[in-house]
């Protein structure tokens, strides 16, 4: 069992053990309007979001390289179980029943290698689609 609070070196980090983890691009303005709208599908409170830009990323989830990270988005479990892209979605889909009406489709037999084929397009293309918000932080160094 983790502990309710990890401490890094920017700071106190409060950790429900009961929540779900979701790190995201916070420097993405097309990822943070998805997680705005998974905000909102989250009426329970099952949901932590961390961008991965955060300090404390790289301290709690060592495992997930800063590469992986900006590929996908990535739900922690609260076991630890990681699942990065459009597997994220689909768990997401059994976690949050505002989603539930898409689960179906995203646990259709053999269709996961197509979601995440999607996934990856729009994930690559994110920028393109809706650019960057360098506000995070200062200065934005990746995009120089």
């Amino acid at each position: 069992m983790h502990s309710p609070f990890f401490i890094s070196r920017s700071g106190i980090i409060a950790i429900n053990p009961s929540q779900d983890v979701v790190l995201f691009d916070g420097q993405c303005n097309f990822c943070r309007r998805q997680i705005d709208n998974l905000r909102r599908f989250d009426g329970k409170d099952r949901l932590r979001f961390l961008s991965l830009h955060d300090p404390s990323v790289g301290e709690l989830y060592s495992d997930l390289s800063f590469e992986q990270l900006m590929d996908q988005m990535w739900v922690v479990s609260p076991s630890g179980e990681k699942f990065g892209g459009a597997d994220a979605i689909r768990y997401l889909s059994k976690r949050l029943p505002l989603l539930w009406p898409i689960m179906p489709m995203l646990h259709l037999p053999f269709s996961m290698p197509l979601w995440r084929y999607l996934y990856k397009q729009i994930a690559k293309r994110r920028y393109k689609i809706a650019g960057r918000n360098c506000d995070e932080g200062g200065t934005c160094t990746l995009h120089q």
